[in-house]
């Protein structure tokens, strides 16, 4: 019985060639926008998941509490890992490591000597040897208990190790120079870490060889210092995040108890929060993966819409096959099975070809998500497979063959079927309405993050961006006399305009933050200043603009202070001039002087954030960073200039250069990526809907067919038969885009919510949405009208 089913099913499909090209063409591409977003979530929410002990580790993070509100970095001070262990001996494991990511490391020969072969190593961190007993990171050579127990060793993983020395078998033993300073002996070889992992570790060396400086400092924090624990089985995180409230008030300086304190990051939630920040910049946060599963099953609804629509059109041409079904005995369980069939043809034949697409097109998802997910046949993509079969068939093809198997055998023999009696084009109106109130909100959310994304890259940051190239200064520069050398030869080059030394780049993700006295009072101030080390340059190659007073002068020590319109605020401060003359001072005294002047407010960072208040001066031994103003008709030939000059200056150091515009445009990456995803799956939804429009327009004019006929008997033009079917579907777009508008714009409102800096939604993005849905859908349904509008009415009033 079933094969006939089917046989009868495939012979069906078959007559009607176009029909399941049409049904089949928007299920496919709605399965594979559906499979596609499946594997980015699935791969997402993978992270560090392969982890034994994942439950129950943690990051010890720290919160800065102030008048600007609360916030937390993933930074931690240098005793606090050693302390916790200490004071807490019922912690199953505690360890730390110290980013250096993007640190130069040198390959060292056979008799101790520098080979040329140097690189700038992004997965270069400092770990403590139990750091592997936390974290599921195999070993393929060495002892993971003491590989890295020992200052001046370190491992690699196998990736790295082929990189370095050519054959990861013969590395154990090897020597590689760290910044041109330590010397560290390979003791062990890691697996190479998955790609799902938000620790990107390629080289580790040992914690104990770190520059640790401040081991007594309980205030300052590092971003890159991060420690982990394990906590026992019977200790909660509520409850260990209790204590380290008592913690804090042990080890921190009581005049910054109320400021900072300790709080638990659980390791599943490291890869989504943004407000901590991960290693490799990649904050996929809980709300976008919220947003792309409901993207794609509305993707996948909208799909089976168009199934509905399209087998509904079809019903006027089954009729008199079912009636003749009827008559010969078939029952209405027996009509279901057989469209039910036809509809997991269908279905599967769709599935398979969204495979195929969803397989092609995963290369470029990559390319632009920066990721490396893979489609293969594991138990998540078989189950896929499988409730798509099901869910799809049941939900495009039930109502259709209950439909279809309603029909009165007597009505359907003599072709006097109405619209009611052929399932309600109500409910088909009201379907394309659901269609296109998703299309639509998709338009007006693609139209704002478009908009957002266009005002980050043009909006005004407060200083001169264009054509300046930052180049990162090697760690063993520091406080020498090379900078006035380079600074005297680069601007010996005709295609240089400036140049200026500064710890980093005048905006930045990177940060030295701060709290200071000012003017003489008793304590510190209530909130944090972003330090901002740079030479007196600074000012006139950035078009630096002040608010009062006057840039401070050359100098190679600190010796007097500018700050920004923001810190003047935060101070409480009525007018700049008020701040100019005050005196400040950091770290009980031990940095010190006197604001020459305010600058006006310009952006140190990303336009996501806030302006926070700044603090500059110059402090020669902290600069890590060289910044060149270029000629804009001459950048190659200068860069090239400027390359030879600072390898003569640093022959062990590996150059690198990068302009300021692509940094700045690196903030924005992931709201790049959001909104070209946009604009991908409005454009899924805009071609699946205008689908299901076919399959309406189409079931229009079977249903009116003799209507037809006899208007354009009594003189109906092809342009009023047109007209007659684009009003009704115009007016369902209006209907949709009513329903849209305030939903799109409710959610984009509250995305919008989270950037500093932020566009307003103006009328035009609504207009260019309904006119550019109009416009589509009138392209779309007019082939199928207008092939309506000129049929010979002779034919279509001719009675059978």
């Amino acid at each position: 019985m079933l094969k006939n089913y089917f046989k009868t099913a495939i012979r069906n499909l078959s007559r009607n060639k176009s029909y399941a090209f049409v049904n089949i063409t928007g299920l496919a591409v709605g399965v594979a926008a559906c499979l596609l977003i499946f594997l980015v979530i699935q791969y997402e929410t993978s992270f560090d998941n392969f982890h034994a002990n994942k439950e129950r580790i943690y990051r010890v993070s720290t919160r800065f509490n102030g008048d600007g509100g609360t916030r937390y970095t993933r930074g931690i001070c240098f005793p606090l890992g050693k302390q916790l262990p200490l004071d807490y001996p019922q912690l199953e494991q505690v360890a730390s490591l110290f980013s250096a990511q993007g640190d130069q490391l040198t390959v060292m020969d056979e008799n101790g000597r520098t080979t040329q072969k140097k690189f700038k190593e992004d997965g270069l961190f400092f770990i403590e040897p139990k750091f592997f007993s936390i974290f599921n990171f195999p070993f393929l050579a060495g002892n993971p208990q003491t590989a890295l127990s020992s200052p001046n060793t370190a491992i690699m993983t196998q990736k790295a190790a082929e990189k370095y020395f050519g054959d990861w078998h013969t590395a154990i033993g090897k020597t590689i120079k760290y910044d041109n300073d330590k010397v560290c002996k390979i003791t062990g070889i890691l697996k190479n870490t998955p790609d799902n992992t938000d620790f990107p570790i390629q080289v580790a060396i040992s914690f104990k060889t770190s520059r640790n400086d401040s081991s007594r400092d309980w205030v300052s924090t590092r971003g890159g210092l991060n420690t982990y624990v394990v906590l026992p089985a019977g200790l909660t995180a509520d409850a260990f995040s209790k204590s380290l409230v008592e913690f804090g008030k042990k080890h921190i300086p009581a005049d910054y108890i109320a400021k900072q304190g300790y709080v638990l990051q659980p390791l599943t939630d490291i890869h989504f929060n943004k407000q901590f920040g991960t290693y490799n910049g990649n904050t996929f946060g809980r709300e976008l993966i919220t947003a792309l599963s409901i993207i794609g099953l509305f993707l996948l609804v909208i799909a089976c819409i168009n199934f509905i629509n399209l087998s509904t059109a079809q019903a006027v041409n089954r009729a008199k096959e079912v009636g003749v079904r009827k008559v010969l005995g078939s029952r209405k369980r027996q009509l279901i099975i057989q469209f039910l069939s036809e509809s997991f043809i269908i279905t599967l034949a769709a599935v398979l070809i969204a495979f195929i697409i969803a397989f092609s097109v995963l290369p470029l998802l990559n390319q632009l998500l920066q990721t490396k997910i893979t489609l293969h046949a594991d138990a998540a993509i078989i189950l896929f497979f499988v409730g798509t079969m099901l869910l799809v068939t049941f939900l495009s093809g039930l109502y259709p063959a209950i439909v279809l198997s309603g029909f009165n055998p007597i009505t359907a023999l003599k072709s006097r079927l109405t619209g009611n009696t052929k399932g309600g084009i109500s409910l088909r109106r009201a379907l394309v309405v659901l269609q296109f109130t998703v299309a639509q909100a998709l338009i007006i959310g693609t139209l704002i993050v478009l908009s957002q994304m266009n005002y980050f890259k043009t909006a005004p940051m407060g200083f001169d961006k264009e054509a300046v190239v930052n180049i990162p200064l090697p760690g063993d520069s520091l406080n020498n006399s090379k900078f006035d050398a380079i600074k005297t030869q680069l601007l010996q080059q005709p295609g240089v305009k400036a140049v200026s030394f500064s710890t980093f780049s005048i905006s930045d993700d990177s940060h030295w933050g701060s709290d200071f006295t000012y003017d003489n009072a008793a304590k510190p101030v209530n909130f944090s200043a972003d330090l901002k080390w740079a030479d007196a340059n600074i000012f006139t190659m950035y078009n630096l603009q002040m608010a009062a007073g006057k840039p401070y002068g050359p100098s190679d020590t600190i010796k007097d202070f500018v700050i920004n319109e923001t810190m003047v605020k935060m101070l409480g401060l009525k007018s700049p001039n008020d701040a100019v003359g005050k005196k400040i001072s950091f770290w009980d005294g031990q940095l010190k002087g006197h604001i020459v002047g305010v600058v006006k407010d310009f952006n140190g960072g990303s336009m996501v954030k806030a302006i926070v208040p700044v603090v500059m001066s110059t402090w020669k031994e902290n600069y890590g960073n060289l910044s060149v103003k270029l000629q804009p008709q001459s950048i190659k030939p200068t860069l090239a200039a400027i390359e030879k000059i600072w390898t003569a200056a640093y022959p062990n150091s590996v150059y690198e250069y990068k302009f300021l515009d692509e940094k700045i445009a690196d903030f924005y990456k992931q709201e790049d990526q959001l909104s070209q995803l946009y604009t991908i799956f409005a454009g899924i939804a805009i071609f699946i809907s205008c689908l299901g429009l076919y399959g309406l327009v189409s079931f229009m004019a079977a249903q009116r067919t003799k209507e037809i006929g006899i208007r354009k008997v009594l003189g109906a033009s092809a342009a009023n038969i047109v007209y007659l079917f684009s009003k009704e579907f115009t007016v369902l777009i209006a209907i949709a885009f009513v329903i849209a508008a305030p939903l799109a714009y409710y959610f984009m409102h509250n995305w919008l919510q989270n950037f500093s800096f932020r566009v307003k939604p103006g009328v035009g993005v609504f207009a260019i949405t309904i006119v550019a849905s109009v416009a589509i859908a009138w392209f779309t349904a007019g082939y199928r009208a207008f092939k309506a509008a000129l049929a010979n009415p002779v034919k279509s009033l001719r009675t059978e």
